[in-house]
C-alpha cells in the first residue's frame, strides 16, 4: 500500500479509511477463521490418552484366553460335522485378526486421522483465503456485508464450537476403538462394534467433506451472478458444514444408539445362546 503524505493525501485518505473499516469488520472474524482452519486441517493429538488406551488394551486382553478356549472347545466337540468345524476355524481366525487389530488400534487410528488431515489440508489449500474474509469489493457486497457480518460471525462461532467438540470426541475415541473392534468380532455384540467404529469414522472424515463444500462455494462466488452476494454464500457454506457435522456426528449416532437400546434385552439373550 502506498504511504500517505501531504502530496497524495487526497487519494490516500479514502483508501486508509476503507482499509480501517475492513480491519474492524474482519477483527472478530480472523481469530475464528484461524481457529476453524487449524482444527479443520491439523492432525489430532492422541498422546494425552495413550496411557488410557494401554489400560483398555490390558482389560480386553484378559478375554483373549477365554475366547481361544471357547473356540478350541467348539472345534474339539464339532466331531465329524463339517459346518461346525468350519465355524470353529472361522472363530479362531477371527480371534487372531481381532487381537492383531486391537493391539495395533492406536497406530491404525492415528494413521486414519493423519490421512484425513492430509486430504482435508490439500482441499483447503486450494481455496482462495480471501473467500473467508470480508472484502467489500463491490457496492452490493458493501451493503450486504455491513448488514450480515454479525450473522457470519455467529455462524463461524458455531462452526468452531462443533469442530472443537469433534476434536474432543476423536481424541477420546482412541480409547473406544479397541472396544469397537472387540465387539465387532463377537457376533451378539457386532452391531455395537459397528456403531462405535462407524461413528468414529464419520467423525474423522466429515472434515474432508466440509472442505469440499467450502471449495465448491469458493468457486461459486467467482460466477458473475454470485459475486455480488459473497457474504450470503459464505454464511450458507458454513451453515451447510455445521448441519452436515451435527447430523452425521450426533443425530445419526443418537438415533442408532436408541435403536440399539431397544434391542438390549434381545442382545442379552443372544449372548447367552452364544456362550451356551
Amino acid at each position: 500500500m502506498t504511504s500517505c503524505s501531504l502530496l497524495n493525501i487526497a487519494s490516500c485518505l479514502p483508501q486508509v479509511i476503507y482499509d480501517f473499516i475492513l480491519n474492524i469488520l474482519n477483527a472478530p472474524i480472523d481469530p475464528l477463521l484461524s481457529l476453524t482452519k487449524n482444527i479443520l486441517t491439523e492432525p489430532i493429538n492422541l498422546s494425552l490418552f495413550s496411557s488410557l488406551w494401554a489400560i483398555v488394551i490390558y482389560i480386553i486382553s484378559l478375554f483373549y484366553s477365554l475366547l481361544f478356549l471357547y473356540s478350541g472347545f467348539n472345534f474339539m466337540i464339532s466331531g465329524n460335522d463339517p459346518a461346525k468345524r468350519t465355524k470353529a476355524k472361522e472363530n479362531l481366525r477371527n480371534i487372531l485378526i481381532m487381537i492383531v487389530l486391537i493391539q495395533m488400534s492406536y497406530f491404525l487410528y492415528s494413521l486414519v486421522i493423519d490421512m484425513n488431515s492430509v486430504l482435508t489440508s490439500g482441499v483447503v489449500n486450494m481455496i482462495d483465503q480471501n473467500f473467508f474474509r470480508i472484502t467489500a469489493d463491490n457496492i452490493v457486497n458493501i451493503g450486504l456485508e455491513f448488514f450480515f457480518t454479525i450473522f457470519y460471525v455467529i455462524t463461524l462461532f458455531f462452526t468452531a464450537l462443533i469442530l472443537v467438540l469433534r476434536y474432543i470426541v476423536i481424541a477420546i475415541g482412541v480409547i473406544f476403538v479397541p472396544f469397537g473392534i472387540f465387539f465387532y468380532f463377537i457376533e451378539p455384540l457386532q452391531d455395537y462394534g459397528k456403531l462405535i467404529l462407524n461413528f468414529l469414522g464419520i467423525s474423522i472424515f466429515v472434515t474432508f467433506f466440509d472442505s469440499i463444500i467450502l471449495l465448491a462455494c469458493s468457486k461459486i462466488v467467482e460466477l458473475s451472478f454470485f459475486e455480488n452476494f459473497k457474504i450470503l454464500v459464505m454464511i450458507n457454506a458454513f451453515s451447510a458444514i455445521n448441519f452436515l457435522m451435527f447430523y452425521l456426528m450426533f443425530f445419526v449416532a443418537i438415533k442408532s444408539a436408541f435403536k440399539k437400546g431397544d434391542s438390549l434385552v434381545s442382545t442379552a439373550i443372544k449372548i447367552g445362546k452364544y456362550f451356551a
